[in-house]
């Protein structure tokens, strides 16, 4: 059964990878008519609408509203592995009641007494893009993401354990909003752990897993969860992380008229503006206003190279070239700044790139400093520095000041896998408090007045 399960995923993952590769290549423009028609079949999927009587508010966080069980899909193909999905109730980043999905990847070997949460760096602005849609064999461009990210899952699932990947982004495709990658995963295990379809318990324990977006959203449950679901905090035995967003406002600026990563300048911007009801609009000039229509429903397979040299003043008016001089940016990008979020008292692992150069990112801003090309590992190490400061749980950190963003994941994996499994068989969690070098400052962005 295994290695049946290896075979068919591996050349599911193939062919994954090649889809990926052509789809980055792509222009915007036709991004736009995939975009479309993507969101046009997943629309058509009822499983995704909560038609219950009872008002969602009236519902725990975490309640089953709906299961299915289907084949876990990769690139479209179904595999041997069993897939559980759950419609469950959830809160937003405006803490409204909402509906999602997550999905359980029934471990190999029966298992119930282990799971990983992995969160999935799908980043987009569609939600046909999310993982749950992905392994229902529903397929969109951007959704190849979570079909490559088959590499991660299948060694979790072939050492036995359960898998939850929940779509982190809630159906509103709220790309960024870190508190809201926190309730949808919380809520997601709560959901997991509550159903019996899904052989899990509530007395399962869990490890939190993600890469890049996926590391998003694991850090935001770990610092969330002692406040908004100690029952599962309880049961968690760490966070393996890499390739971090931090403070956003630093990453913006770090991005800046970068080769590759510039087109996730525009697609925060949608993403801070959507989930938290701001509107950005009146602060962007004629191009800006066309880019963010170009990328309002679009994936990261959409923006990465397809913008090269864009920046925030080219896209703003000239009295906002400081983007701190845009009151709604500024609240926008503190309520996403995990400095200021509470510290985990669940140990954690993770690791950062510093060799951004390699995928054009060539800003070394005062303050900020350098990074993978996306994420700057000074605003990294000043939150393990602070996770030191402020806790009591032991925190790991790693550099790799020779790999970018894309290079990372391939050291990073296996060095979570391993760390995850000391965790769960119960030794003591290695420590670097006391020698990680110092960072940069993570207090809140102040608004400053335009010209």
């Amino acid at each position: 059964m295994r290695k049946r399960t290896s075979r068919l995923l591996a050349a599911a993952v193939t062919a994954a990878l090649t889809a990926t590769a052509t789809a980055a290549t792509a222009g915007p423009a036709s991004a736009t008519a995939r975009s479309t028609a993507a969101r046009s079949a997943a629309a058509s999927d009822p499983f995704y609408t909560y038609d219950g009587s009872t008002p969602l508010a009236s519902l725990a966080p975490g309640t089953v509203l709906s299961t299915r069980t289907l084949p876990y899909h990769v690139l479209g193909l179904p595999t041997p592995v069993t897939a559980v999905q759950l419609l469950y109730r959830t809160t937003d980043a405006q803490g409204r009641p909402a509906a999602n999905v997550t999905t359980v990847l029934r471990s190999l070997t029966g298992d119930s007494g282990r799971a990983v949460s992995y969160q999935s760096f799908y980043d987009s602005l569609d939600p046909a893009d999310g993982p749950s849609r992905a392994v229902a064999g529903n397929l969109s461009l951007g959704g190849a993401i979570p079909s490559v990210e088959a590499i991660f899952i299948v060694p979790l699932l072939a050492q036995g354990y359960n898998v939850v990947v929940p779509d982190t982004e809630g159906q509103n495709a709220d790309f960024g909003a870190g508190p809201e990658y926190a309730t949808t995963t919380l809520d997601s295990i709560r959901a997991a752990t509550g159903s019996p379809a899904t052989g899990l318990t509530p007395d399962t324990r869990v490890g939190l897993m993600g890469y890049s977006g996926g590391a998003v959203a694991s850090a935001w449950a770990a610092a969330l969860a002692p406040g908004y679901a100690p029952e599962v905090n309880a049961r968690l035995v760490g966070y393996a992380e890499g390739g971090l967003l931090v403070d956003p406002a630093h990453n913006i600026r770090y991005m800046d008229g970068s080769l590759v990563w510039s087109g996730i300048i525009p697609m925060a911007l949608i993403g801070v503006s959507r989930s938290y009801g701001i509107d950005l609009s009146p602060y962007l000039n004629d191009y800006g206003r066309s880019v963010y229509r170009q990328l309002e429903h679009a994936s990261l397979t959409d923006a990465l190279g397809h913008y090269p040299g864009l920046s925030w003043k080219a896209m703003a008016k000239p009295q906002y070239a400081d983007p701190n001089s845009v009151e709604p940016f500024v609240t926008g990008v503190n309520r996403t700044n995990l400095g200021s979020a509470p510290t985990p008292t669940v140990p954690g692992y993770l690791a950062q790139g510093n060799a951004g150069v390699l995928e054009g990112t060539f800003a070394n801003p005062p303050g900020i400093g350098t990074g993978d090309g996306v994420m700057v590992a000074g605003d990294v190490r000043a939150l393990a520095r602070q996770y030191c400061a402020t806790g009591t749980a032991a925190v790991a950190y790693q550099q790799y000041d020779a790999l970018s963003h894309f290079a990372v994941p391939a050291v990073w994996a296996p060095q979570a896998l391993a760390w995850l499994n000391d965790r769960f068989a119960g030794r003591p969690a290695p420590s670097d408090c006391g020698h990680i070098p110092a960072g940069n400052s993570l207090a809140p962005e102040q608004p400053v007045p335009s010209p």
